[in-house]
């Protein structure tokens, strides 16, 4: 959304100590949005490939797991049989090399009508509240700022109380890649608030 200023005040407030390493974070990421895909998330950090996979949704809250990690160069079979199939594509890309770079790899992503690669610039503040992860954070998505408040845990009871002692409930739960594709104009809806 654009402002979560009281809520991230009483995340700060209500946070226990927290390890120095996560109190403030920076990281500037590639995230491969596919106007075909709103299932599997894929994200370029450090020249390595994440993809998480989308699992359910529990009471507005979403579930999300690894389904694979990379390193660049990456092999060819591995673009075939589980990066551009994450896209949910049905016109995949030529492969006509056994490995390709990263740089390579956005050729292919930057030429391909159904797919955009996105620099994603996060600034994150880490907490720890009613023992779940909790982060604020600056997210510049193609220069523009947005921000993010959120809480994670396996514990549903937790993150549900969580956002109610915060100060989050009835704001629409939505994820980086939700966020990314509303921010470029690939779905025409408004963030959170």
């Amino acid at each position: 959304g654009r402002s979560f200023q009281e809520a991230e005040k009483r995340m700060a407030r209500l946070s226990i100590p927290v390890p120095e390493n996560v109190w403030e974070r920076q990281s500037e990421e590639i995230y491969i949005v596919s106007r075909t895909n709103d299932v599997n998330n894929t994200k370029i950090r450090d020249g390595k490939m994440d993809i998480k996979t989308y699992v359910q949704t529990i009471d507005g809250l979403e579930q999300w797991s690894p389904l694979m990690k990379g390193e660049f160069p990456i092999g060819a079979d591995v673009l075939k049989k589980e990066v551009f199939p994450a896209f949910k594509l049905t016109n995949l890309p030529q492969l006509t090399k056994t490995e390709y770079t990263l740089d390579e790899f956005l050729d292919m992503v930057e030429e391909h009508p159904d797919l955009q690669a996105v620099t994603v610039e996060k600034h994150r503040f880490g907490y720890m509240v009613n023992d779940t992860i909790c982060e604020f954070g600056e997210v510049y998505i193609n220069g523009a700022m947005v921000k993010t408040i959120n809480s994670e845990s396996t514990e549903v009871g937790e993150i549900k109380k969580t956002i109610k002692e915060v100060g989050l409930e009835g704001i629409e739960n939505i994820n980086y890649l939700q966020a990314i594709k509303r921010v470029i104009g690939m779905i025409n809806k408004p963030l959170a608030n």
